[in-house]
């Protein structure tokens, strides 16, 4: 809460959504004097996802952030991102950077110590560029470091309430097909990965993984190198756990799709890649 009501730009309101929790957050909101706070509590925990719908619902202003427990943002993060949606195209309707990640490095190593830069610049979306195709490949948005335009997109709940992990990955894809994206690499938010965190969740990114496939089939295809790679992420879920014929079902649909795979689907089989692709997700 102090990263955004510290922030240069004063001009905002904080919506702070409980999630039916058994702790006494309201007393904590409550104790923080201050009159941009808007305290809502759901009677029903439904995860990151529904909290975010839920905040949407009660939001007035025209621009939307998002903010996590575990993660803050750098000062000056709302100014200097309201200062680039004024130099940028019209069209253009989320503006995103970096985040500092405390707890992994850029090779999906967790522990004390690492560090890691995400998304990693070499990948930074562009202008004019196919976006949506980027995105299906690779997220570039982790929400804590966007700022969207509140009309980005027409649904009135941006979020998956069944994907339980990569709900902001399936938002992203989403989004792209409505909307232009302005990807700046300057950090702008420090995040910490806990021992609960949603992005360690192996099985529940996988669920989240095919929520996209389901949700997106048409858009897949005519995209089956990018359906490929997905298909390729579910089948090595399944090797790591043991489950062949799974590993073998979603793998054989990969190469199908895609038959330049081969090389990578061979080491999959080989057991030589138990790492997912490192630059996927953002978060």
């Amino acid at each position: 809460m102090n990263s955004v009501l510290s922030q240069s730009y004063e001009d905002l309101e904080l919506i702070v959504v409980d999630d039916a929790s058994t702790e006494d957050i309201e007393r904590v909101v409550r104790s923080v004097d201050d009159r941009r706070i808007t305290y809502v509590r759901r009677l029903r925990n439904g995860g990151a996802a529904a909290a975010r719908n839920t905040g949407l619902g009660h939001a007035k202003g025209d621009y939307i952030a998002f903010q996590d427990s575990d993660d803050l943002w750098l000062p000056g993060k709302l100014q200097k991102q309201l200062t680039l949606f004024s130099s940028i195209p019209s069209n253009v309707g989320a503006v995103t950077g970096a985040k500092i990640i405390y707890g992994r490095d850029n090779e999906q190593n967790y522990g004390p110590g690492r560090v890691a830069y995400a998304p990693i610049p070499e990948g930074r979306l562009r202008l004019g560029e196919d976006q949506l195709g980027h995105l299906l490949v690779e997220n570039r948005i982790s929400l804590q470091n966007a700022l969207f335009r509140k009309n980005c997109i027409p649904d009135a709940e941006w979020f998956d309430v069944c994907a339980k992990a990569n709900e902001d990955w399936e938002f992203a894809i989403r989004l792209a097909q409505h909307t232009s994206i302005y990807e700046d690499i300057e950090p702008v938010v420090l995040g910490f990965v806990s021992h609960d965190s949603i992005s360690r969740n192996r099985r529940k990114e996988t669920i989240g993984v095919l929520r996209i496939l389901k949700k997106n089939k048409d858009v897949l295809q005519c995209r089956k190198k990018q359906r490929s790679l997905m298909l390729i992420d579910v089948g090595r879920y399944f090797h790591t756990v043991g489950k062949k014929r799974r590993m073998i079902r979603f793998l054989a649909a990969a190469l199908k799709d895609y038959p330049l795979h081969v090389k990578l689907i061979g080491s999959i089989l080989l057991g030589k890649l138990f790492k997912r692709r490192p630059r996927r997700p953002a978060t």
